[in-house]
């Protein structure tokens, strides 16, 4: 197969170069093929969210297990409506507070949903995107697009189209490139009709966030053994415990201050002693560690910001892997607001399969 690459201008959508690239990528979701499209979150691969046939192609091309169920995007609250079969009172807060946004709502399932989105279960993962791109795609194909991260299963999600090409060139009908997304990590997700609400997978809109609109949630633990044997299926999109994951073995180093500066410059070492050249997720503040380390440095951004450090996480993880790491070094973010779903894809991606 043929990948073909369409360029939008998110800044411009009326061009013509824009219009023609829409209704092309809208044309392929109508005839029932799989487009990788911009979010504001990461890239996602998306299809006809009620063309059965349709979903088949993201589970091929991504080699994604039946038992993960996937999120459905849609433009409009009028297009809920062919999604859900009903709205709980605690997901119209969430709505009213953070559509459109990188919130992805696990609600009943609507009849027209396909069983294989939810891998068999009555509650389907369904958000508002407020990517441009992706909102104005969805509005020209005129369906809900169910639509995972644009990546093999298992691996870092992609936040450029050339990412999305590393993994899929040849295996989707098109990718829609944008540019970098916004956030660089996936969506919060939360069960809106459990009380307290069920956040399964931290994202970039935090349990305070969540709180502060009037919300009671926690967030959803499940210990490593329930996952020792495959599943029947898993109750939300994201709680997969080997996920994210760069090719390079990945090391984290948890703690605070100096000493998490010398902890990282303690794995550094232990690794070149081994013999092989590391890669390192490197801080501002921890620039001293690791300049004559003789490591691969992916210059992550400002310690303080845990903004720009989200958004250039699973990037600099792809970074080092292109490099030729075969070890990464990485430094955990402090556990509080966007920090939580930072630790949650590392902690993921670095736990052996």
């Amino acid at each position: 197969m043929q990948t073909l690459r369409l360029t939008v201008d998110p800044h411009d959508l009326a061009s013509e170069a824009s219009r023609s690239s829409l209704s092309r990528a809208a044309e392929i979701l109508r005839s029932g093929g799989a487009v990788a499209l911009p979010t504001e979150t990461v890239y996602g691969l998306g299809a006809d969210a009620l063309n059965a046939a349709a979903i088949a192609k993201i589970f091929a091309a991504k080699e994604r297990p039946s038992w993960d169920p996937l999120i459905v995007h849609i433009s409009d609250t009028r297009m809920l409506q062919q999604v859900v079969s009903s709205i709980p009172e605690s997901a119209q807060k969430l709505i009213d507070a953070f559509w459109p946004g990188p919130l992805t709502l696990l609600l009943p399932k609507g009849s027209a949903i396909p069983d294989a989105i939810t891998a068999g279960r009555p509650r389907v993962g369904v958000r508002m995107p407020q990517h441009p791109v992706a909102r104005a795609l969805i509005r020209e194909a005129g369906v809900p697009i169910a639509a995972p991260s644009a990546n093999r299963f298992g691996r870092t999600s992609p936040t450029t189209a050339e990412h999305v090409a590393e993994d899929l060139e040849g295996r989707i009908d098109a990718i829609l490139d944008s540019g970098e997304t916004t956030h660089g990590l996936e969506s919060t997700v939360i069960d809106a009709c459990e009380e307290p609400c069920v956040i399964y997978r931290p994202g970039v809109i935090s349990i305070e966030q969540i709180h502060a609109a009037g919300v009671d949630a926690c967030i959803f633990r499940e210990a490593p053994e329930k996952h020792a044997a495959e599943p029947a299926s898993l109750p939300s999109p994201g709680v997969g415990l080997r996920h994210y994951a760069p090719r390079a073995k990945l090391i984290l180093i948890d703690g605070s201050g100096e000493a998490q500066v010398a902890a990282l410059r303690e794995a550094l070492q232990r690794a070149l002693q081994k013999g092989v050249r590391p890669g390192v997720m490197l801080p501002d503040t921890f620039e001293t560690t690791a300049n004559e380390s003789g490591a691969i440095i992916y210059h992550w951004g400002k310690w303080s910001d845990a903004e720009e450090l989200a958004q250039r996480l699973f990037a600099g993880l792809r970074s080092l892997d292109k490099a030729g790491a075969t070890v990464i070094v990485c430094p955990l973010p402090v556990s509080a607001g966007i920090g939580v779903a930072m630790r949650d894809r590392l902690m993921k991606a670095a736990r052996k399969g």
